[in-house]
C-alpha cells in the first residue's frame, strides 16, 4: 500500500480505520512504512462501534470537505458497509478508495447500487488458487446421502428449484418434487466455482503447513533432532512450542506451485492480487486483477501493476491527483506552510542569481562566479560583460554631445580668429581666450575616452586627460577673473600693480597651476594607476570599469580642481559688480556657479549610480560643466561679434 502511494505520487491521503485491533495495527504499520516518505495524513477517522447515527455522518462530512482525493481504509467488512452506505447516500463520487483484503472482494459492499461512489476502488486481495480436487469433492454431494441434514435440504431446494418435502398439502403452484437424481456436475454456481477462492486457499495452505510440520516431526531421528542433545519430540506427549518450532521451519511448494515458508517473525511471504472494481457487462461490479504484490525471499518486494487497465475513482481514466500543494515547478522552492504538514507548502521563486532545475526543489542553488540565473530561474547562464559602449543609445547620445561641444568650441575659435583684430577680442586677451577654448576642447574630447571597453591605457588616459584639461581650463578662467578684478581695483592714478599681471605672468601662473595637477597625475600613475576591473556582486552582469587604483590619488585630482574652482568662484563673486559693459565678471560668476553645482551633485549621483551608469554620470558632469563654461563666457561675446557688430568698437570697450 505504501509502495502504491509513492508510485502514483499520492502525498495527501485520508485514513479511515476500524475501532479494533485489525484497523489500529494496520494503520500503525502503514504509518511506520511511510515515515521516511513525504506522504501526509489529511485526516484520520475511527469508525465507531456505538452512536453510529452521529458518528458515521460526521466522518463522511469530514471526508466530503477534505482536499485529499485518496482514502485508505483499514476496517472489517461490516464496519465498511456501514460507512460506505452513508457515502453512497451523500453521493460522494470523487474519492479514490484504497481497500484491504477484508472488503475488496465483499459481495455485500460491491452491489451495483454502490458503483457510482465506489467504481474504480483499488484494493489488495489475498492470492487466489484453484485447489485441486475441491470441485469434484463438492459436486459429489447427494441429497440422499444426508437426508436429515437441514442445511443440505435447503441448499438442494435452492440450487435445483425443487422440493424434498413429501407434503400432500402443497399447492399446484409450489415447487416440483425433487427426484434425487439431480447432479451438481451440470450446475454452474458460486458453490461449484472454485476459481475465486481466496480465504479458502489461505486455509488450504495453512493445513498443508501443519501437515508438513507433522511430517517433519515424525521423520525426526534421535540424535539428529532440533532439540537438546539432538533429541526429537515425543509424539505421544507433544508440547505446543515443539509444534511451533517445526511449523516455523517448513518450506514447501503447494500443488498449485506457490512456495510457502515463514520468516523469523512467523510471517509468510506477502502475496496479494491488486483488484480494481470495474463495471461489468451486466451492470454488476467486476473484480479485475490489474497487478500483484509479492515479497521475494523476505528481503525485498516486487510491485507490478498494469496502469493502463485501471479504472480510477469515479470512473475516471486518469490517475487522480491527491496533493495538499501542487509540485513546485523548476525555478521555485518549497516553503512549508506554518502549522501544517510538510506536504503543504508554498512555491516561492528563487532569488536572483539562484536556480532550481528540478520539480519540487527544497532549496535554490547559487550560480557560480561569472554566471547568473535566467529569467525563469531554471539555469545559470554566463553574465554579460557590461560597459558604456559607442553602440548603445546612451553612449551615442553622450558621444554626440561631446563631438557637438568640440564643434561648437571650434566654431568659437574660428569666430575669434577671424575677428582677432576687433576691439572685443583684443580687449579680452586673445591669447588667453584661445588657450581657454583649447582647454575646453580637451574637456569635451576627454569625455570620449570614457566610452568603450576599458583597457589599461584608456583608464590612465581618461583620468589624467580629465584632470589636466579641467585644471588648465579653470586656471585660464582664474587668471582672467584675477586680471578683471585687479584691473578695476588698480585703476587709480599712479598705480602700477598691473605690471605684475601681464601676459607673461598669466602664462607662468597658468603653467604653475597646471604643473601641480600634472605632478599629481604622474605620481598617481606611477604609484597606483587606474586599471580595468570587473565588478560582479549580486547583479546579472559583469560591469567592466576603470578602478581608480588609488582613491587618494583620485581624490587629490578632484580636490585640486575643486580648490581652483572655489577660488575662481570667490574672486568672480567679488568682481560681479564692477563696472564692465560686457558683465565679464558676472558671466564668469555664473559659469563657475554652474561648474560647482554640477560637481557637487556629481558626488552623490556617482556613488548611487549602478554599474555602467557611474561612467555616464561622470561623462555628463564633464559635458555639463564644459558647456556651462563655454556658453556663459563666450556666448555673450559671440553674440556681440556676430549679431551686434555696432557694439564691437573701441569706444564701447573703453566706456565705464
Amino acid at each position: 500500500m505504501a509502495h502504491m502511494l509513492r508510485l502514483f505520487g499520492w502525498t495527501w491521503v485520508g485514513v479511515i480505520l476500524g475501532d479494533e485491533e485489525y484497523g489500529k495495527s494496520g494503520i500503525q504499520l502503514l504509518l511506520k512504512e511511510l515515515q521516511n516518505s513525504e506522504v501526509c495524513v489529511a485526516f484520520s477517522e475511527v469508525i465507531p462501534k456505538v452512536n453510529l447515527e452521529t458518528g458515521i455522518p460526521r466522518i463522511v462530512e469530514t471526508l466530503r470537505h477534505s482536499t485529499a482525493k485518496v482514502i485508505i481504509t483499514f476496517a472489517i467488512n461490516s464496519d465498511m458497509y456501514t460507512l460506505l452506505k452513508e457515502v453512497v447516500r451523500q453521493n460522494i463520487t470523487d474519492k479514490q478508495w484504497i481497500a484491504t483484503e477484508s472488503w475488496i472482494t465483499s459481495s455485500l459492499i460491491s452491489s451495483p447500487q454502490n458503483l457510482p461512489s465506489l467504481k474504480g476502488t483499488i484494493g489488495f486481495a489475498l492470492r487466489k488458487g484453484n485447489i485441486q480436487g475441491l470441485r469434484s469433492f463438492l459436486t459429489r454431494l447427494q441429497s440422499k446421502a444426508l437426508p436429515s441434514d437441514p442445511f443440505v435440504q435447503e441448499f438442494w431446494e435452492l440450487m435445483f428449484g425443487c422440493s424434498l418435502r413429501n407434503d400432500s398439502t402443497q399447492s399446484l403452484s409450489a415447487r416440483p418434487q425433487c427426484t434425487g437424481s439431480e447432479s451438481l456436475d451440470n450446475v454452474e454456481s458460486l458453490y461449484t466455482d472454485v476459481s475465486q477462492l481466496r480465504v479458502t486457499y489461505s486455509v488450504y495452505k495453512a493445513v498443508y503447513a501443519i501437515a508438513h510440520a507433522i511430517h517433519n516431526m515424525l521423520s525426526c531421528q534421535p540424535g539428529d533432532g532440533p532439540f537438546e542433545k539432538g533429541g526429537c519430540p515425543d509424539v505421544t506427549n507433544l508440547q505446543p512450542w515443539q509444534i511451533l518450532h517445526y511449523l516455523s521451519t517448513v518450506n514447501f511448494t503447494t500443488p498449485v506451485g506457490e512456495a510457502t515458508h515463514y520468516d523469523e517473525n512467523g510471517d509468510p511471504p506477502a502475496a496479494y492480487d491488486i483488484i480494481n472494481w470495474q463495471l461489468g457487462a451486466q451492470g454488476t461490479v467486476e473484480f479485475v486483477k490489474v497487478g500483484q504484490f509479492d515479497t521475494v525471499d523476505g528481503s525485498h518486494s516486487e510491485f507490478d501493476m498494469d496502469v493502463k487497465r485501471v479504472i480510477w475513482g469515479g470512473g475516471q481514466n486518469e490517475v487522480p491527483v491527491s496533493l495538499c500543494s501542487m509540485p513546485c515547478p523548476p525555478g521555485t522552492w518549497k516553503a512549508v506552510q506554518k502549522g501544517k504538514p510538510i506536504c503543504c507548502f508554498d512555491c516561492l521563486p528563487c532569488a536572483e542569481g539562484e536556480i532550481s532545475n528540478t520539480t519540487g526543489s527544497t532549496e535554490c542553488q547559487k550560480c557560480q562566479d561569472r554566471f547568473w540565473s535566467n529569467a525563469a530561474r531554471t539555469t545559470c547562464i554566463p553574465k554579460e560583460v557590461e560597459f558604456l559602449s559607442f553602440q548603445e543609445t546612451m553612449g551615442i547620445i553622450l558621444a554626440a554631445l561631446s563631438v557637438s561641444g568640440v564643434v561648437l568650441t571650434s566654431s568659437v575659435i574660428a569666430t575669434f580668429f577671424f575677428h582677432r583684430d576687433t576691439p572685443l577680442v583684443r580687449a579680452n586677451n586673445a591669447e588667453l581666450s584661445f588657450l581657454l577654448l583649447l582647454s575646453l576642447s580637451l574637456c569635451f574630447l576627454c569625455a570620449l575616452a570614457f566610452l568603450g571597453r576599458p583597457t589599461a591605457w584608456s583608464c590612465m588616459l581618461r583620468h589624467t586627460l580629465f584632470g589636466i584639461s579641467f585644471v588648465l581650463c579653470i586656471s585660464c578662467v582664474l587668471s582672467r577673473t584675477l586680471v578683471v578684478l585687479v584691473a578695476f581695483r588698480a585703476s587709480g592714478p599712479g598705480s602700477n600693480i598691473m605690471r605684475y599681471f601681464g601676459p607673461v605672468q598669466q602664462r607662468v601662473a597658468i603653467s604653475l597651476c597646471t604643473s601641480v595637477q600634472v605632478l599629481i597625475c604622474v605620481l598617481w600613475l606611477v604609484l597606483s594607476p587606474p586599471i580595468p576591473a570587473e565588478i560582479q556582486g549580486r547583479s546579472p552582469s559583469i560591469v567592466l570599469e576603470c578602478d581608480v587604483g588609488s582613491v587618494a590619488g583620485f581624490a587629490c585630482v578632484l580636490g585640486y580642481i575643486g580648490l581652483l574652482a572655489a577660488i575662481c568662484f570667490l574672486l568672480a563673486f567679488l568682481a560681479r559688480k564692477l563696472p564692465d559693459n560686457f558683465n565679464e565678471a558676472k558671466f564668469i560668476t555664473f559659469s563657475m556657479l554652474i561648474f560647482c553645482a554640477v560637481w557637487i551633485t556629481f558626488v552623490p549621483a556617482y556613488v548611487s549610480s549602478p554599474g555602467k551608469y557611474t561612467v555616464a554620470v561622470e561623462i555628463f558632469a564633464i559635458l555639463a560643466s564644459s558647456y556651462g563654461l563655454l556658453l556663459c563666457i563666450f556666448a555673450p561675446k559671440c553674440y556681440i561679434i556676430l549679431l551686434r557688430p555696432d557694439k564691437n568698437t573701441k569706444k564701447n570697450m573703453m566706456a565705464k
